[in-house]
């Protein structure tokens, strides 16, 4: 049997960008460039580790999927090609622009896409997002899911932990390294105090941190093989999903209030006349440094 893994990934706001809120109090991704979450780069890698390392996975009891859904099947060139048939989806949600996320995983080397865009997905939290990608991930079928640690926008890391729990499967996250060997998952959690060595059968979610190991850089391959890799859309209703039940009708959690960032200042610049050591000690201690 093959081993199918499903990889969540965010369209986020350029950290680099001047980043705000809508009238609404919702991220603002019009005026700003938006690109593949650097930490959803991560999840992306180790699932194509996995299936350059897994061999002949035998049955792992993976959830069924919905067959002939138009999701699509493996094709188009620069897939993984891991292990007995082992399969990449990347799953998204979120404006026609998060494609450029799923193209960016598609040319590291996934075989396939599935985008989950709505109107009514406008302010979705975390409570709801877990809900769409819980009903995408049984919609697609899967054997294990791979997630970020975090979002590089909402930083919240509470995801992996609620797709799970809407799953019923167990969840292994925070993970530094990560194998699956004969249907099961294998993993490496850093700690401040202490290391530890987790272990669970599929199927499962995982989530794995900036530590597991450097991201590749999409080849030129790869960028012209994603032309032509299946990239299918889904909306809420092809989910079974109610609109009430997502966007900001929806939501257990909103930003009451968002204040922006004071303008940085030149600074204040100490003239040493032969006194500069009185004069930074006395700046030290009026700011109460010292």
């Amino acid at each position: 049997m093959s081993l199918r893994i499903v990889v969540c990934v965010k369209y986020v706001p350029d950290a680099t960008g001047d980043r705000g809120f809508t009238e609404e109090l919702t991220t603002d991704r019009e005026g700003v460039d938006g690109l593949l979450s650097e930490l959803d780069e991560h999840a992306v890698e180790q699932a194509l580790r996995i299936a350059e390392n897994t061999g002949d996975t035998g049955s792992t009891g993976g959830t069924g999927g919905a067959g002939s859904t138009g999701v699509g099947t493996s094709g188009g060139g620069g897939g993984t090609g891991g292990g007995d048939g082992t399969e990449i989806t990347v799953l998204t949600m979120g404006p026609e622009d998060a494609r450029d996320a799923l193209r960016k995983a598609l040319s590291m080397g996934a075989d396939k896409a599935v985008h989950i865009e709505d109107d009514d997905l406008h302010g979705t939290d975390a409570l709801g997002t877990s809900l769409v990608l819980a009903r995408a991930a049984e919609h697609i079928g899967y054997d294990l899911v791979v997630c970020g640690m975090a979002s590089t926008d909402g930083g919240m890391g509470v995801l992996p932990a609620m797709l799970a729990e809407r799953l019923g499967v167990p969840q292994a996250t925070l993970l530094s390294e990560v194998r699956v060997e004969d249907g099961r998952i294998t993993g490496r959690r850093e700690g401040d105090t202490a290391t530890e060595l987790l272990e669970t059968a599929l199927p499962a979610v995982v989530s794995v941190t900036d530590l597991s190991g450097e991201a590749r850089y999409p080849s030129f391959k790869g960028i012209m093989a994603a032309k032509k890799k299946p990239m299918a859309v889904l909306t809420l209703s092809d989910l079974g999903i109610e609109a009430e039940e997502v966007g900001l009708r929806g939501a257990w959690t909103a930003v009451d209030e968002a204040t922006e960032r004071p303008v940085r200042t030149a600074g204040t610049i100490v003239e040493d006349e032969g006194d500069g050591g009185r004069k930074l000690a006395e700046f030290l201690a009026g700011q109460k440094f010292v």
